[in-house]
Formats: structure tokens, sequence, C-alpha cells
């Protein structure tokens, strides 16, 4: 106690601390935007509850990787060797989570594109409640290792980072109903997110491949053409109906 009390008396702690919990709300927008893409395919009356448990349980998750920091920072080291270019299992694992991203945009851009095969498939295989969860969970491992590492480079102390991950995954939570009907309200906001999902997966491959992209320059690109779906809506409103 006496040192979490040394703590909260250091001005460097309160800095560290916001700095974390401005890191991981802008990277929690990566999965909101993939909660809101998968939480869409579920029956209506579902959709709240599976982002409140996959945003709950990514919590526990994440609180969970914060414990085990010692074996996550040894993922940084090659454990696979292909022509001289050494890949880390975080390299395999965020290569992994690319490919996810970029099959599940790809499945959804070519649903979208295709009404009646769209309605093919739900008959044919229909979604499932805890395939929703699962999905969530397992693209949130690849963010949480990866923001944890950030993290670790930034502070050394364990009650910075689980209080920073707390406050992100509040604000996730009260974000994610919002976001997700904006979404459902506004079909056209659809295929921007899912180019959103590609962007990202093309970018984790690239990382994992060791090319690193500033995530200001993915996310500035994000806020624009947001910006302008966003003009695009109003001006569809303010046009008068025949």
């Amino acid at each position: 106690m006496n040192d979490l009390y040394a703590l909260a008396a250091q001005p460097s702690s309160w800095l560290a601390l916001a700095t974390l919990i401005a890191m991981e709300i802008v990277l929690g927008i990566d999965n909101l935007v993939f909660i809101a893409i998968v939480s869409s395919k579920l029956p209506e009356h579902m959709r709240s509850r599976a982002r409140r448990i996959g945003i709950g349980l990514s919590l526990i998750l994440r609180i969970g990787l914060l414990f085990t920091i010692a074996p996550i920072i040894k993922m940084t080291k090659p454990v696979l060797v292909i022509n001289d270019f050494g890949f880390s299992a975080r390299d395999l694992i965020l290569m992994a989570g690319g490919l996810f991203l970029v099959w599940k945009a790809t499945n959804e851009i070519h649903e979208a594109v295709d009404p009646n095969e769209r309605a093919h498939e739900k008959e044919k295989r229909p979604r499932g409640f805890l395939s929703a969860i699962g999905q969530i969970l397992a693209l949130d491992v690849v963010f949480s290792i990866d923001s944890i590492i950030t993290a670790v480079g930034m502070t050394e102390h364990l009650p910075i980072m689980i209080i920073s991950v707390v406050a992100a995954v509040l604000a996730m939570l009260l974000a994610a109903d919002p976001l997700a009907n904006f979404i459902h309200r506004n079909p056209t906001i659809v295929m921007l997110a899912l180019g959103f999902l590609l962007l990202i997966g093309a970018t984790l491959i690239a990382e994992g491949f060791g090319f690193h992209f500033p995530k200001g320059y993915i996310y500035a690109a994000m806020a624009f053409s947001g910006l302008v779906e966003g003009l695009n809506i109003m001006a569809r409103k303010r046009r008068p109906r025949p």
C-alpha cells in the first residue's frame, strides 16, 4: 500500500497513466469497429449482450496478460528463422491476426455486394452467439499483446498499466452500443468500416514482417475518411425527398 501511495505522489506516474489511457483508448477503436461488424450479424436482441460480454471478457483477458508480462516480453525474441529473417512469437501472432482481419473483412464485403448469395449463406450457416464472442476474444488477444509490449516501454509499474486498461475498457463499453447503432442506421458506414478492417489487417501483417507504420498516419486516414462519409450522410439527410 505504501508503494501505491508513493507512486501516486509522483507527477511522472500521472503523466504515464494519462498517456497509457489515451493510447489504450485509441487502440480500442480497432476493436470497436470489429465488434460492431461481428455483433451486427446476430439477432437484434442478442447484439448488445454480445458486445458487453465480449468487452467484459476482454478486460479479464488483458488483466490476466498483464500479470504475465515477463513471458510476453520474451515474445519479441525470434523463434522462427527463414532466409536469415527472424520471426518472433509476437510477429507470428500479429500476422495471424492480420490475416484473420483481411479474411473477415473480405468475406463481409463479398456478402455485402452480393445480397442474393448473402441470403443463401445466412440460411446455410446461421451466426452463433458463442462464435461472435470467440471472434471478439481472438482478435483482442492480438491487440492486447501488442499494446502490453508498447505499455512496458512507457512504464514499469503494473498498477498504472491495470488502471489504464480498466479505463480504456470502460470507455469501450460506453461507446460500443452507440457506435454499433450508428453503423447499423447508416449502411454506407458498414463498407467504410470494412475498409478500415482491411487496412488494419494489412498493417498487422506488415508489422509481422518487420515493417512499422506509425499509428498516427493510419488513424488520421481513418478519421479523414470518416469525416468525408459524415459529410455525405449530412448531405443525404438534407436532400429533399422526391
